[in-house]
């Protein structure tokens, strides 16, 4: 039989999707009120948490579909909400439902207030779901400028 999601897609041709959302073209709203569509999770080894952590387009759904061995969690603009708490509890929800206790590691790429109150809160449930946040071990130097870095091995 053929996918259900082609299908619709094909008898709807103004529509389309966006970060896996339909939406309507027409329409202003980047989101519609339609339900995404369900399918299988998708097993990456790196996901790079989209819109710099914010909670604009990153949610539950998005953990529990997107199953990723590493998680990079960017965002340094707490006035804009980034990194969002919504987000890091987001990971922790879905993660929760993935009915297997696979190794996470989310890896900051910056440390803010935030995710150090969300890490230090959340730690016994972070242990639970098999989660571990990678703090930054090296420097990098670069024409005057040093920054914190992770070296990730597959």
């Amino acid at each position: 039989p053929e996918d259900e999601s082609v299908r619709s897609s094909q008898s709807n041709p103004g529509k389309s999707l966006v970060n896996g959302i339909k939406t309507n073209p027409a329409s202003n709203s980047p989101k519609s009120s339609l339900p995404v569509p369900t399918g299988p999770p998708v097993y990456v080894d790196l996901a790079y948490i989209p819109n710099h952590c914010s909670a604009k387009n990153t949610d539950p759904e998005f953990f529990k579909r997107v199953r990723a061995s590493y998680y990079v969690v960017s965002g340094n603009d707490a006035a804009n909400g980034e990194p969002s708490r919504a987000v890091l509890d987001a990971l922790l929800e879905g993660k929760s439902q993935w009915g297997e206790n696979l190794q996470v590691t989310l890896i900051p790429t910056h440390d803010t207030e935030v995710t150090r109150e969300w890490y230090q809160q959340t730690h016994e449930k972070q242990q639970e779901l098999n989660i571990m946040v990678l703090a930054s071990s090296s420097t990098v130097v670069m024409q005057d400028e040093s920054f914190p870095a992770c070296k990730i091995e597959f």
